[in-house]
């Protein structure tokens, strides 16, 4: 069954973090996003500050859960856990994400982020949590409700 997921969501987030486009989301679990690093992301010597690197995967896990589940549900990140195996550099990076195990209402997703030569440069592991979409964004609406 395939699900409807926001392709290109106009968003300061997904400008932040250097949002280029939506490669492939695949309904059992699975998406790849390209990102676009640039030198105002990195510190010393042109490196990618890492937590640009955990969004980058987190995101494409997300993208992976919502694929899958469709756009009713919200996946919130219960534990996420990042290895850095080679520094990011500002250029073309793209991050993939799978979901691992599925449960009914928690699911283990595993991604990676790759340069554009295909070197793996980090990987991550997350549970994610799945929450109904109306709930999320009216317990939202009212944390954010002034008085």
């Amino acid at each position: 069954m395939s699900h409807a997921v926001a392709v290109n969501p106009p968003t300061d987030l997904n400008q932040a973090l250097g949002f280029v486009r939506v490669v492939e989301l695949d309904p059992a679990g699975r998406a790849t996003i390209e990102y676009q690093a640039g030198m105002h992301m990195c510190h010393s010597g042109g490196v990618v500050q890492g937590g640009f690197v955990t969004g980058w995967i987190d995101a494409a896990m997300a993208y992976a859960a919502m694929a899958m589940t469709g756009p009713d549900v919200v996946p919130m990140s219960l534990e996420l856990k990042v290895s850095f195996f080679a520094p990011a550099r500002p250029g073309l990076l793209t991050a993939t994400a799978g979901v691992e195990k599925r449960g009914r209402s928690t699911c283990f997703f595993e991604g990676q982020l790759l340069d554009a030569g295909g070197k793996v440069l980090a990987k991550a592991s997350s549970t994610l949590m799945f929450a109904d979409r109306g709930r999320i964004e009216q317990a939202s609406s009212a944390a954010l409700a002034t008085d």
